[in-house]
């Protein structure tokens, strides 16, 4: 074998082992990317099936009430979660679920507040409202 063809054959060697590490580079690349955005794709995909309920409890005289008990009943599958409202009268309900219906309503002693229905239709992730209670 002359020079110049073993010349030539270690070009051709190099050549394709370059080929086969940028190709190998590449997937390695794409597999890390892939694994750098699927946390990020699956929480805004959780997010965005999840809302947030927040509101004020007042009595008769429009004023706060503080220590009514806030209750929200998934309709679908007859869960209850509850909230005590703060000294200001705020209550709270977080990462509710945007698929299903829901009742919320207020209880005092003996005073209560009319019942809001929260369509799965209704897409706002973020509901604000006020319970007055009777």
């Amino acid at each position: 074998m002359s020079p110049a063809d073993s010349r030539l054959r270690s070009v051709r060697l190099l050549s394709r082992r370059s080929f086969l590490s940028r190709g190998l580079f590449r997937s390695l690349s794409l597999a890390l990317l892939a694994l750098l955005l699927a946390p990020a794709l699956s929480s805004s995909a959780q997010n965005f099936s999840r809302r947030d309920i927040s509101g004020i409890v007042t009595g008769t005289d429009g004023k706060t009430v503080s220590g009514a008990t806030v209750f929200l009943e998934n309709l679908k599958t007859r869960d209850i979660r509850s909230f005590i409202s703060t000294a200001n009268g705020v209550f709270s309900f977080a990462q509710v679920g945007m698929t299903d219906d829901y009742q919320i309503w207020a209880q005092k002693d003996a005073h209560k507040s009319r019942t809001h229905t929260i369509s799965s239709f209704d897409s706002r992730t973020q509901l604000s409202m006020e319970l007055k209670l009777k």
